[in-house]
């Protein structure tokens, strides 16, 4: 088991897919060629602005009346920071993040976090904390991609809040060529990483029928369980359910199926 996520297990060589954005995988990788395993790089996502910056930007320049300010992943934290007047958060506002890779963004950026899951890294957990069941006459915004799953507006609506979304970013398809990887997968990727219900849908489409055999014959990581259904449903044999999108918890959850493998 992983305690402090740099190079704490022996991936004894073992080639792990991390389907991550370009720039997201990095800390990753190289987490994984410190532990030993060999990272395999292949964005099934790329992000990009905002189709339409300045409707975003118009709605930023009201950042101080929100109450609450929601942060659903640390692209969304990079994006929304950048397109904030002054790059600064309103400090009377309560700052959550859903998971902890948001609040290590936040964090890195000069605001601590008010509110994070302890335990489920997805909206159902943020939704669980005591300081969001009564938020009747409060203004939210969550920052977050185009077109993000409306589970915890919707709720925060019925709970009797104003909610605003600031999509600040959107997440599209790259275009790649998968044959390089796919003349190698056998022999090369023993594990495949992913980190979104989207990332894994652009994978099945961007290896095209052949390779999405391959990738429903290879364990498959995922990080919650409504991914694990998902993948499930997908036709992937062997679902592997980690505890969090953090670099580490990543890690972590890596590391465990490189020890039962060794068994």
């Amino acid at each position: 088991m992983v305690s402090s996520g740099r190079g704490d297990c022996d991936l004894c060589g073992a080639g792990i897919l991390v389907t991550r954005a370009w720039r997201q995988a990095t800390s990753l990788c190289e987490l994984i060629q410190a532990s030993g395993g060999r990272a395999i790089r292949f964005p099934a996502v790329e992000i990009k602005g905002p189709a339409d910056p300045r409707q975003v930007e118009h709605l930023l320049s009201a950042i101080d009346s929100y109450d609450i300010l929601i942060f659903i992943s640390p692209n969304a934290v990079a994006r929304g920071m950048a397109m904030l007047p002054g790059g600064r958060l309103p400090e009377r506002a309560l700052i959550a993040a859903v998971g902890r890779g948001s609040a290590d963004a936040l964090a890195a950026a000069g605001r601590a976090v008010d509110l994070v899951p302890a335990q489920r890294f997805d909206s159902e957990g943020l939704l669980a904390m005591p300081q969001l069941a009564s938020v009747q006459g409060k203004r939210i915004l969550i920052f977050r991609g185009r077109g993000g799953r409306p589970l915890l507006g919707d709720s925060l609506r019925l709970r009797g809040a104003c909610v605003d979304y600031a999509e600040v970013y959107r997440r599209v398809r790259p275009r790649v060529d998968p044959d390089p990887l796919l003349q190698r997968w056998a022999s090369e990727v023993d594990l495949v990483t992913t980190t979104s219900g989207e990332i894994l849908e652009n994978l099945l489409a961007l290896l095209g029928p052949g390779g999405s055999a391959q990738l429903r014959d290879t364990p498959l990581l995922v990080i919650s369980k409504r991914m694990q259904a998902q993948a499930r449903q997908l036709g992937c044999r062997q679902v592997i359910l980690g505890q969090g999108a953090d670099d580490g918890s990543i890690l972590r959850a890596v590391c465990d199926w490189a020890a039962a493998r060794a068994r």
